[in-house]
């Protein structure tokens, strides 16, 4: 079971942290009381979910600017008014999972009642400007990121990226903390040791790696999305998204969408929608689904952005 520790303040997200559990991914920091954005403090909340009696289906209980969820053998969780995070282990619970949860699911949640859009992917920083890679479950948006790292880009964001406007509606992406989740397949294809990373949890073949020489820390206004999308073709494609489409893109690609209804968000979503893609391009970049093709990717999207920029 995970222990109670000295509190400690953290940095991620745009936020000041502090927690109660120990988050040795995030960089850390002093955090006087009038500068805490977000406080994680551990909480009895079994009896609480039990009184709910929810459907089996149902995993998600939302009520006001509240919302609760539980993780079956590892802990309930319960995130409210964007400012509060409490965590209620099952004994003997993965402490790596429990911080899995609150780094990616309760922190996509919190984003969303602080009315930042979370996207679902990953960002990188490329000559000043943040690049989102965007797409379902396997698409292959982190292994494209740690492609670009490796030709000596850096990161913004991996798996949750925090889209929020400026006081002149233009949209910047804030850092999230430094490091990725790469499947197994992705480090052999890089050459990396899986032996050299943990696990993200027992039993697991996606790894946690660290990237702090290969972080942007500073928020960065975003130039672009692109859509990642596996196909049967066997070349690699890049194509305009049309206006209408990109409403769709950008709602499907949101974290935890189905959250936004539940939390009245629909309307604030939409104009939100509206004020990021009149700023942006976005493109679906479509690769095919067998095969190591990042490298083509790579090349792909630095000479559409080339083009981009010879533009203006």
């Amino acid at each position: 079971m995970i222990e109670t520790i000295q509190k400690h303040g953290y940095r991620a997200y745009g936020f000041n942290l502090f927690s109660e559990i120990a988050l040795p991914e995030l960089p850390q920091l002093r955090i006087q009381e009038e500068n805490i954005d977000v406080k994680i403090e551990k909480g009895e909340l079994s009896q609480d979910w039990e009184k709910l009696a929810l459907p089996p289906k149902q995993k998600f209980f939302v009520k006001g600017n509240m919302v609760m969820f539980q993780v079956p053998g590892t802990a309930t969780f319960k995130i409210q008014e964007g400012k509060e995070i409490i965590v209620s282990p099952i004994s003997d619970a993965s402490e790596d999972k429990i911080r899995l949860y609150i780094l990616g699911t309760c922190m996509g949640i919190l984003l969303l009642q602080k009315k930042v859009l979370p996207l679902h992917g990953s960002a990188i920083d490329i000559n000043g400007k943040a690049y989102a890679f965007i797409g379902e479950s396997g698409a292959g948006k982190s292994t494209l990121a740690a492609a670009f790292l490796k030709e000596g880009f850096q990161l913004l964001s991996d798996d949750v990226i925090p889209v929020s406007l400026s006081k002149d509606n233009k949209p910047f992406i804030t850092p999230s903390y430094p490091q990725q989740k790469l499947w197994q397949e992705s480090l052999q294809a890089f050459g990396i040791e899986k032996k050299d990373y943990q696990p993200l949890f027992e039993r697991e073949t996606k790894f946690a790696v660290p990237v702090t020489s290969s972080f942007s820390k500073e928020p960065l206004p975003l130039s672009t999305v692109f859509e990642l999308v596996k196909t049967e073709h066997g070349e690699v494609t890049l194509q305009k998204i049309n206006q209408l489409e990109r409403f769709r893109t950008l709602f499907c690609h949101t974290y935890r969408n189905f959250l936004v209804p539940r939390l009245g968000l629909m309307e604030w979503h939409f104009m939100e929608s509206v004020n990021i893609l009149n700023k942006i391009h976005m493109y679906q970049l479509h690769r095919p689904n067998t095969g190591f093709t990042v490298n083509n990717l790579v090349s792909q999207i630095l000479e559409n952005i080339n083009e981009e920029d010879s533009l203006f």
